[in-house]
């Protein structure tokens, strides 16, 4: 059915083109070579358990749906990514697939990509172009949605103190979509409660060694530190690590607030470690799937497809820990 309907896309396609004068783009061409759609996905790098559960997440998902993957590992280098991505389309892949690692400078690559007939589907991460001809959509979370969840509890859960609570805020990886919309979401959120003060803010690029050090240096140059608010669970774990260190109790000497919800983070928070955390689901692949043969077939889809998540409190985590997928 899927052949099928692709042939007859393709066909129109080619008749259009023909008639203005042009050729059939490489994505066109190499959709129609067999029934198999080969995709080429840029992964930002393997920085978190989040990203690495990603991962699995997409190459499983492609193995069941016979989709043959061509896989990237960007290292969080955007300049990576860029190659990975003009590598695929001098492959004539059929469907390009990558989370940016920052918001901005990807005009260029992408007009080569849909010059070359090659549909691009964002994941996980946005990207700031105007033109939104340049891909076809975006799948995953609302991030500026995480950081107000993430600021709402801590607003509930400070409504009785009397005096300024002290925030440090351990951000994502400077320029990327969910360090902007975190922060910008978080921020709008504890505007509710003006005790609540961001006393610092520094990037530990998603990472585990980066919370760490960035919490550090937080507790060296700020003696009154109430909570943390780190962007993802790594950094938040490196920010236990720190805390523990300077000889505090993590999540009753300083409440932490983290996203994504991975095994390690919610084991943190089931014994109290972490105080609330916010799920950004990496398990995107099946959908990422779908999405490329609804493209790959002329079917209207999303501008934006967001996936459904939940929040976690210490007891919560408790119960969902069994059944906890990554």
């Amino acid at each position: 059915m899927f052949k099928k309907s692709l042939l007859a896309v393709a066909a129109a396609s080619m008749l259009a083109l023909t008639a203005c004068g042009g050729t059939a783009g490489a994505g066109t061409a190499a959709g129609n070579s067999g029934d198999k759609i080969t995709m080429g996905f840029a992964q930002v790098g393997a920085e978190s358990g989040w990203r690495t559960a990603n991962t699995k997440s997409v190459q499983d998902s492609a193995k069941k749906a016979g989709v043959d993957l061509k896989f990237s590992d960007a290292q969080q280098k955007q300049e990576n990514q860029i190659k990975a991505i003009r590598s695929y389309i001098q492959q004539k892949v059929d469907v390009i697939a990558f989370s940016p690692v920052v918001e901005s400078g990807w005009d260029t690559v992408l007009k080569e990509a849909k010059n070359a007939n090659i549909p691009v589907i964002l994941t996980d991460r946005a990207v700031d172009s105007p033109d939104k001809s340049l891909y076809k959509t975006f799948l995953g979370s609302d991030f500026v949605e995480e950081g107000k969840k993430a600021g709402a509890w801590l607003v509930e859960d400070s409504k009785s103190a009397s005096d300024t609570v002290n925030i440090v805020e351990i951000q994502g990886t400077t320029g990327s979509a969910p360090a902007n919309d975190r922060k910008a979401g978080f921020e709008e959120a504890i505007k509710a409660n003006p005790k609540l003060k961001i006393v610092a803010s520094q990037s530990g690029d998603f990472t585990r060694s980066g919370g760490k050090q960035v919490m550090e240096a937080f507790l060296k140059n700020n003696a009154d530190i109430d909570v943390v608010f780190a962007h993802n669970d790594d950094e938040g774990l490196g920010a236990i690590e720190a805390i523990e260190a300077a000889g505090k109790v993590p999540g009753k000497d300083i409440k932490i607030i983290t996203i994504d919800a991975v095994k390690d983070g919610m084991t943190a928070l089931s014994t109290g470690k972490i105080n609330f955390i916010v799920e950004c689901s990496p398990m995107l692949g099946d959908q990422l799937m779908e999405l490329a043969k609804k493209v790959l077939a002329g079917e209207t889809v999303p501008e934006r497809v967001v996936t459904e998540e939940a929040t976690f409190t210490p007891e919560q985590a408790k119960q969902a820990l069994a059944s906890r997928q990554y």
